[in-house]
């Protein structure tokens, strides 16, 4: 009995290859928001039902960020903080909405799994499979493979010490832009990533976390919009030289 699947293209196992590339260092990440979160003054499973539920890294540091400086007593502006960096992710599920699947069921468990890494996997790939693949293989290994990470900082937190020093927050900034890389191949997509980049860390020390991702992602647009250095146009029947 023959399947009627099939088989896998180039594209499709390069995106297998892309989720497990992104997903372990990302997973390894993990291990330092159990042990920061702990740190902060959070029980170990306060720090587990954060990234069970709202799985977001950015939004679960700046939400632990702001009780770690401020106390319980902060957790209205965590909470804003946390809020304020899960509005991308709204953003990316309008983009992701044709990619996962066209049942309901598909677009709902979607909503969980719809993080930076996902959808840059998803988007590194021009064939449909091979992008749901890429959402989907992404999305739910870097969730068993950050809330075990979640788990084994917070149960270790005192062991490890300072977890920042073993750079796990690079490896994980490493992986994503190495996925980034190969589409930075014209002046308009260099111009837009470093024109984001350099508001981003202009204000970070300025405003509360969550508003510099918002504000870079405005000017990102502004700048993709007026295409000021991609390729000129040309109307019908024109030659370019």
């Amino acid at each position: 009995m023959t399947s009627s699947r099939a088989p896998l293209t180039a594209e499709d196992r390069s995106a297998w290859r892309q989720s497990i590339a992104v997903a372990i260092p990302t997973s390894a990440y993990g291990i330092s928001f159990g042990a920061l979160g702990v740190l902060a003054g959070l029980d170990l499973w306060q720090t587990c039902v954060l990234s069970l539920l709202m799985f977001s890294g950015g939004s679960q540091f700046a939400f632990i960020g702001v009780i770690a400086s401020g106390g319980l007593a902060a957790a209205p502006t965590a909470i804003a903080s946390a809020a304020l960096l899960g509005v991308r992710n709204a953003a990316y599920a309008v983009r992701m909405n044709p990619v996962v699947g066209l049942s309901w069921w598909h677009r709902i468990a979607a909503a969980q799994f719809t993080i930076d890494e996902s959808t840059a996997v998803a988007l590194a790939h021009t064939e449909s499979r091979a992008r749901r693949i890429g959402f989907w293989a992404t999305g739910l290994a870097i969730y068993v493979g950050w809330n075990l990470g979640t788990l084994l900082g917070g149960v270790l937190g005192d062991v490890l010490g300072d977890v920042r020093a073993y750079g796990l927050d690079a490896a994980a900034a490493a992986a994503f832009l190495a996925l980034l890389w190969p589409r930075l191949r014209s002046r308009q997509a260099i111009a837009v990533g470093a024109a984001a980049a350099v508001v981003a860390a202009a204000l970070t020390p300025w405003l509360m976390p969550g508003l510099p991702v918002m504000l870079a992602a405005v000017v990102a647009i502004v700048v993709g919009w007026f295409n000021w250095l991609g390729r000129p146009t040309t109307t019908a029947g024109e030659e370019t030289r």
